[in-house]
């Protein structure tokens, strides 16, 4: 990821941050909670290790393509799931993107990982239109989270829906920015 250290070391703690709550929503009593609870950790946590600044860890040349390989498994899943429902129409989005994310950096200019930019050549179309379907994202689930009222006090932290929804906001800005520092 390119950009300034201070960036990537907030989009590492707020990815880290959302990929353990995730996995506290892996403890819901609702069995599609748990699924699409357990994705989204992954997700984060994914994230957040893309997010790293290149000055602290450059990770080897073979990173990359397990990065891709790994989110490639995930897109075929939320594929797979997508049968079940449209909201895992998402998950494959972002895996689809997370894939062309760790392509990109395995063929940057100077290497793998190698921060090269896109020179003249200006914002590649794929780039682009994830920018526009993550930037429509956030902007729904920011409205849908505002008239979200919090659960009872029986309802347990994997269960709440504002968490849930707010976890899912915060990824999508999160890829946003790194869609926008690629």
């Amino acid at each position: 990821m390119h950009g300034p250290a201070s960036l990537a070391w907030l989009l590492v703690a707020l990815c880290a941050a959302t990929g353990a709550y995730c996995l506290l929503r892996m403890r819901s009593h609702v069995e599609e909670q748990r699924r699409a609870a357990g994705g989204e950790a992954l997700m984060g946590f994914g994230m957040a290790a893309m997010a790293v600044p290149a000055a602290v860890f450059t990770p080897p040349g073979w990173a990359w393509p397990v990065y891709a390989a790994v989110f490639g498994a995930a897109a075929l899943h939320a594929l797979w799931s997508a049968r079940a429902g449209g909201h895992h129409l998402h998950h494959l989005v972002g895996a689809v993107a997370m894939v062309y994310m760790a392509l990109v950096m395995a063929a940057a200019p100077g290497g793998p990982g190698g921060h090269g930019g896109h020179g003249d050549a200006g914002v590649p179309l794929l780039t682009g239109v994830l920018l526009a379907y993550f930037t429509g994202y956030v902007l729904l689930s920011g409205v849908r989270l505002v008239p979200v009222t919090a659960g009872g006090p029986g309802v347990g932290w994997g269960d709440r829906p504002e968490l849930a929804r707010a976890c899912r906001l915060s990824m999508g800005i999160a890829m946003l920015a790194m869609l926008l520092t690629l």
